[in-house]
């Protein structure tokens, strides 16, 4: 029997994985204007780090949308806020930058806390027996 945790983990997950998600296909829809973009924030080999980025991006954000392998995905999301929170978003003085640095930390802690507690019951771990959150406390 399914209990609100169940559908309230999967509604998390799905909107955690939209930003990444569209993110990736906007990159891929205009990978030229990406390129430019990763340039101008003197991101090494902006040619390369498009395809590493959205392949971190889409992969990520499925991976964590259908509870797939989803403590691994999360990991690799939270290198990718960090990264973006202090490479790109840390200047000083400027408002919207540091808004998007703080959204930045905030989606990190959110990928922190699917790390310590799985995908929920709704997802391809629980189906396959990978889920590894803790069965007692508040997780039962």
């Amino acid at each position: 029997m399914h209990n609100s945790k169940t559908y309230l983990l999967l509604l998390a997950r799905f909107l955690m994985s939209s930003l990444f998600i569209w993110d990736g296909i906007l990159q891929l829809r205009n990978p030229g204007g990406t390129i430019e973009y990763f340039a101008s924030l003197h991101v090494p080999v902006p040619d390369v780090a498009i395809w590493v980025s959205s392949a971190i991006h889409l992969l990520g954000g499925l991976a964590i949308l259908v509870g797939f392998k989803t403590q691994w995905a999360a990991a690799a999301l939270v290198l990718l806020c960090l990264g973006t929170a202090f490479g790109v978003h840390l200047p000083a003085g400027d408002t919207e930058n540091m808004i998007n640095f703080y959204k930045n930390l905030v989606m990190t802690g959110g990928f922190l806390y699917v790390i310590s507690s799985g995908a929920g019951a709704l997802s391809v771990d629980e189906a396959m027996g990978w889920n590894s959150y803790p069965k007692n406390g508040l997780n039962s």
